[in-house]
């Protein structure tokens, strides 16, 4: 059995389901987040999404917590967002649901590394990224800390307090919302760090345009996670890499770019054009 990274859909439902038809049909399915918004059929992508069942799992990405703010009236629509026909559906509640059941991290051990004929090389999948303190192991830990908190009945209290960029940088001494907020933004916000190990979250440019004192979070000499093979989205200006560390996934589907999916087994890419636009 094959397993599959997939790329940030963002709602562009025709292109994944042409994707879909490009993967053998027993492929375990891997969706890297941002699942849904800025794209013109996020319903339906959900919809296509849900009806694949236990063959595949989702991450959350910002766009997806973003929606469950926007439907508990805590947050309102930005100028790009593109979430009305989700927000006036009759399955609303089922939408939001499915969502809050939704992975922030996912492990899968022992997968054959792209690069390396014998080898085997554990895998950590997220939406953006890991921060350098973290460990795979830990990054996963404190991932399940956010999935409780989300299927919990109080999950609204979090939604409703996520917000923000502070504080930036890791503490295990971080409690509460403080400590919610910081991880939500390493798993699903982050792009470059600073050379403590804390986050820059204004910047969405390419690894060629990194501020001032910072290096991508994946760049970083102490990143704790080294050993194990970080596949993420989130970062259309950085775009598609494969290699024995690293599958980015994020090639723009949204802005005209291809839907991206990875075999990790054997690293080969599969991609369809944009075809929602």
């Amino acid at each position: 059995m094959s397993h599959f990274a997939i790329g940030d859909i963002q709602g562009c439902a025709r292109s994944l389901q042409a994707l879909l038809r490009r993967l053998p049909e027993d492929a375990r399915l891997f969706f890297c987040g941002d699942l849904i918004n800025r794209g013109p059929r996020s319903l339906e992508t959900l919809d296509t999404l849900m009806a694949l069942g236990d063959r595949a799992r989702c991450l959350l990405g910002n766009h997806d917590l973003h929606f469950l703010a926007t439907a508990l009236g805590v947050r309102g629509q930005g100028r790009l967002d593109t979430l009305d026909e989700l927000l006036v559906a009759g399955r609303l509640p089922e939408y939001v649901d499915w969502l809050r059941q939704q992975s922030m991290a996912l492990f899968l051990p022992q997968l054959p590394a792209a690069a390396a004929a014998g080898a085997f090389r554990d895998h950590l999948l997220v939406h953006a990224g890991v921060l350098p303190q973290w460990s795979a192991a830990q990054t996963l830990s404190l991932g399940q800390e956010i999935e409780s908190a989300l299927r919990s009945p109080g999950w609204r209290t979090l939604v409703r307090y996520m917000y923000g960029n502070e504080p930036a940088c890791w503490s295990e001494d971080l409690l509460g919302i403080e400590r919610q907020r910081l991880i939500i933004n390493a798993l699903t916000r982050s792009r470059f760090v600073f050379a403590d190990g804390s986050l820059e979250l204004d910047c969405a440019l390419g690894p060629d345009k990194a501020p001032p004192g910072t290096v991508p979070w994946f760049d970083h000499p102490r990143r704790r996670s080294r050993g194990t093979r970080i596949v993420f989205g989130h970062w259309s200006q950085l775009g598609l890499v494969v290699n024995d560390a690293l599958v980015s996934l994020d090639t723009g589907c949204v802005w005209g770019g291809p839907l991206t999916a990875v075999e990790l087994e054997t690293g080969q890419v599969i991609q369809v054009p944009n075809l929602d636009r």
